[in-house]
């Protein structure tokens, strides 16, 4: 049963909360922390991490979505591009889709050769294996989705206006070749789905839950401690007898359409 929006809201906001608390110990302690989110097209992955990003400093978290390679990143060693989305010390990124395009829509669509995939799924425990090594902490969500819900989101989106742009032709070919993807990501896990880094698997078909279990679940896998400073005791304005400020009506204003705008007499 679906949590009602109430609960829903009181959990991610106690999430939010603890997201806050981590924030502070991974800048105070230095750690680097990469967090991969894969899934099916309307699986929720960017959902939620809006929801963790939400109440948290751009400063220390950031969200990396590359768009399709250029011809100069094509002609690169693969997994060069996302290297420089890597976190520094103090530091967490969110990839929305990751180096594991190449197991995914890049095979399915023949966008990368057999020999390329096939090296691909070689690799990609090594790079993640040196990542770790070098004092990375990461951490891999595949989002689950149904045939059925996604079905329903894609119908959802093509009838909301305000959605469409979500959309693509590449979407509908994913509807085509459904099993396709799903053979690839089995694929996927028989080769990187390691003890050292293992995948962890959200079932996604309801978004709120999805979003409350993978928040959660990302809040365990770092010990931290509550670092949050105290309230800060706030000094009282300087005052300088001798500026005058200038007057307001010589500012170009915004036109008010929605409530009004300061006088001189209102303002101290």
């Amino acid at each position: 049963m679906k949590m009602n929006r109430k609960r829903y809201e009181e959990e991610l906001f106690r999430l939010q909360q603890e997201l806050v608390k981590l924030q502070y110990w991974i800048k105070e302690k230095g750690l680097k922390v990469a967090v991969l989110f894969e899934g099916r097209d309307a699986a929720g992955k960017g959902g939620v991490i809006k929801r963790i990003v939400e109440p948290l400093s751009s400063r220390v978290v950031r969200i990396a979505a590359l768009p399709k390679p250029t011809e100069r990143e094509r002609s690169q060693w693969y997994f060069q591009r996302y290297v420089k989305e890597l976190p520094a010390a103090g530091e967490m990124v969110f990839f929305d889709r990751s180096w594991y395009n190449r197991a995914g829509v890049e095979k399915v669509m023949g966008f990368c050769t057999e020999q390329e995939y096939a090296e691909f799924l070689r690799s990609a425990p090594l790079f993640e294996q040196m990542l770790q090594n070098s004092g990375i902490i990461l951490i891999k969500y595949w989002f689950s989705i149904s045939d059925k819900e996604q079905k329903r989101r894609f119908i959802a989106r093509n009838e909301n206006p305000m959605k469409r742009w979500k959309l693509s032709p590449m979407d509908i070919e994913a509807r085509v070749r459904w099993m396709d993807y799903s053979r690839a990501k089995d694929e996927m896990f028989a080769a990187t789905d390691t003890d050292e880094c293992p995948w962890f698997v959200v079932n996604a078909d309801i978004k709120r839950h999805a979003r409350l279990n993978c928040i959660s679940h990302l809040l365990n896998q770092i010990s931290y401690k509550d670092l949050t400073p105290e309230p800060i005791a706030f000094p009282k304005i300087t005052k300088h007898p001798e500026y005058t400020r200038p007057r307001l009506d010589a500012m170009r204003w915004v036109p008010a359409r929605f409530g009004q705008n300061p006088t001189d007499e209102e303002r101290s």
